[in-house]
């Protein structure tokens, strides 16, 4: 258990910092809020897995993914929170 956590913790970390990287605007977050974006990523990832190719199904569909699918995961994530809070539209006064 402990290991999965560390696992989760260290993808997390890699998987939020790419995806904030790859998706072009300010983010301003705190290594943790990246970690955690990271976090839920690899677990949207994991779902995103299960239901395209239901490998795994034993496990159902709540589990976790590699760093490919944590990153792809992430992404989605990002702008998920980005449409929720309003960030990303640039509004212009002229």
């Amino acid at each position: 258990m402990l290991g999965f956590i560390l696992y989760l913790v260290v993808v997390g970390l890699i998987a939020g910092f790419i995806a904030r990287a790859l998706v072009p605007g300010r983010d301003p977050m705190s290594v943790g809020a990246t970690m955690l974006l990271g976090i839920v990523g690899s677990f949207i990832g994991g779902f995103i897995g299960y239901v395209l190719t239901h490998h795994d199904s034993e496990d159902g569909a709540f589990q976790a993914s590699g760093i490919i699918g944590s990153i792809v995961g992430a992404v989605i994530a990002l702008l998920i929170y980005r449409a929720v809070t309003g960030r990303g539209h640039h509004h212009h006064i002229v």
